[in-house]
């Protein structure tokens, strides 16, 4: 079967798989459809770009599985004209799917790899409003302003309240949270004047946060 069609297929399974759990944000789907998924996993992978399965990236990173992936999304409301930050590029996926739905995209990486390959896909998508840097995550990025959504998929091993500085009046953030030794919580934070309010959404399977960059990678 040829790369388009099967490009085509996984897609339309996936937005059934959606549709079934409520999700069917035309704007995020429409995003998701010109965002080729193939093109951000590793080629034995291509045909599992669409599916629920986790699939393994460069430096002992890995995706999340579509499904996941767009659940994630649905919960963080990008709107038109905000500035997003993305703590943990991995392939690049999601920053993409991110950039077609605000005005800019801030996504860093401790790895040099991953960041280098993630800013190429970016370049070939023509999608300018994108800038991947390699840097330390465990603190956001202070000193770039305030972000009216902050997307995280490293796990904290407690409320991260120093990000509240970095988002905007009434701006969120989805992040895994460490709730015991071997269990991680997606939560959103939502900023209400200097504190958060805070919201369980569901069970995910991210490790804890890393500091520092991996300079060597």
């Amino acid at each position: 079967m040829k790369s388009g069609m099967i490009e085509k297929e996984g897609f339309a399974a996936l937005v059934l798989r959606l549709r079934s759990e409520g999700i069917s944000d035309l704007d995020l789907l429409t995003a998701v459809e010109q965002t080729p998924r193939s093109a951000f996993v590793p080629a034995p992978f291509a045909e599992d770009a669409y599916t629920s399965r986790t699939i393994p990236i460069d430096c002992g990173s890995f995706m999340e599985g579509a499904d996941l992936t767009l659940r994630l999304l649905h919960r963080l409301q990008v709107k038109p004209g905000q500035r997003v930050l993305e703590i943990g590029t991995g392939s690049g996926f999601t920053a993409a799917v991110i950039a077609r739905l605000a005005e800019r995209v801030l996504t860093i990486d401790r790895y040099r790899t991953l960041a280098t390959a993630a800013q190429q896909r970016m370049d070939a998508l023509g999608l300018s409003n994108v800038v991947v840097r390699q840097a330390d995550g465990s603190n956001g990025m202070p000193g770039e302003g305030t972000f009216d959504r902050i997307f995280v998929t490293a796990a904290f091993p407690s409320m991260p309240r120093f990000y509240a500085e970095q988002l905007t009046h009434g701006g969120s953030m989805v992040a895994p949270l460490m709730i015991s030794d071997d269990a991680c919580m997606m939560v959103r934070l939502t900023k209400t004047g200097s504190r958060f309010e805070r919201e369980d959404l569901f069970p995910v399977p991210y490790l804890p946060i890393m500091p520092n960059v991996a300079a060597a990678l």
